[in-house]
């Protein structure tokens, strides 16, 4: 049967967002120019940290957004576009709700495929997540879009690469419209710069790792998202459920590029699932 299946499903059109989302490339535009304001906001008030170096390559950078007062914590988000498109800047408008509630949001970028492969990636953010948490102190917690999502839940799998004393810090995870296991991204198109194999999609596939001891994690996705992406989030609740405190919410009327909307209303539920209010 799984044989059959592979046959039949087309696994580029099952991951392929643009084409079903009415307007689409406007909505992908209008992000850099609501982060540029948002960003010109906060510079204006000396609360952007920009362009903070966590490892060695050009794009080993962090941005820290920084509350009015002592911060409550660290959020940090990680932008998605399947490992191989945008960067920092792109997101930066993400940052407004939990900024609003008082707490800092370190924003990286990453090296993408194929310079980097997926699992080079993981090592990055963990880097990330590490630096950042040397510079705000209390409580961390985690969300990501879409590859960023499979990050966030990579960081607090049982085979995370954060140190056991920033591990231990991180109070909630959100991912949003994850992608939990990449073994389907092996027969898209994607794989001719993602390289995925065996053994990567193994290593690196949430799905099929256990949680660290003691998180708790949302799965966050738009009930208008494609098929794959209600599927992968399903996916991780049932293969966490057992080892972690696991949450799903199926937002209504959001798709897998307004979904993320939510984190710019410091009252919206998925602000408060990710700091727990």
């Amino acid at each position: 049967m799984k044989e059959s299946m592979d046959h039949i499903i087309d696994w580029d059109d099952a991951y392929s967002n643009r084409a079903y989302i009415p307007g689409a490339d406007a909505i992908a535009e209008d992000w850099p120019v609501r982060s540029k304001a948002f960003r010109d906001q906060l510079g204006r008030a000396g609360r952007l940290q920009a362009d903070i170096a966590y490892g060695p390559h050009v794009r080993n950078r962090l941005d820290l957004f920084l509350p009015e007062g002592r911060p409550k914590g660290l959020v940090v988000f990680v932008h998605g576009g399947y490992w191989m498109l945008f960067d920092k800047e792109s997101f930066s408008f993400t940052a407004a709700g939990p900024v609003a509630a008082g707490y800092a949001v370190a924003m990286p970028s990453y090296v993408l495929c194929p310079e980097a492969r997926i699992g080079d990636i993981t090592r990055q953010i963990g880097e990330a997540v590490t630096h950042a948490a040397s510079l705000i102190e209390g409580p961390i917690h985690l969300s990501g879009h879409s590859a960023g999502g499979h990050l966030v839940s990579r960081m607090v799998s049982s085979a995370s690469p954060l140190p056991p004393d920033v591990l231990s810090r991180i109070r909630r995870t959100v991912s949003i419209s994850g992608v939990h296991d990449l073994r389907p991204l092996m027969k898209t198109s994607m794989n001719q710069t993602l390289r995925i194999d065996e053994t990567e999609a193994g290593r690196e596939s949430p799905a099929l790792l256990q949680p660290a001891e003691g998180m708790e994690i949302t799965f966050w996705v738009g009930a208008e998202e494609r098929p794959e992406f209600l599927r992968q989030t399903a996916l991780m609740e049932d293969a966490w459920g057992a080892g972690a405190k696991v949450n799903t919410v199926v937002e209504p009327k959001r798709h897998h590029f307004n979904v993320i909307d939510g984190l710019t209303d410091p009252d919206h539920p998925l602000v408060r699932a990710l700091l727990v209010l």
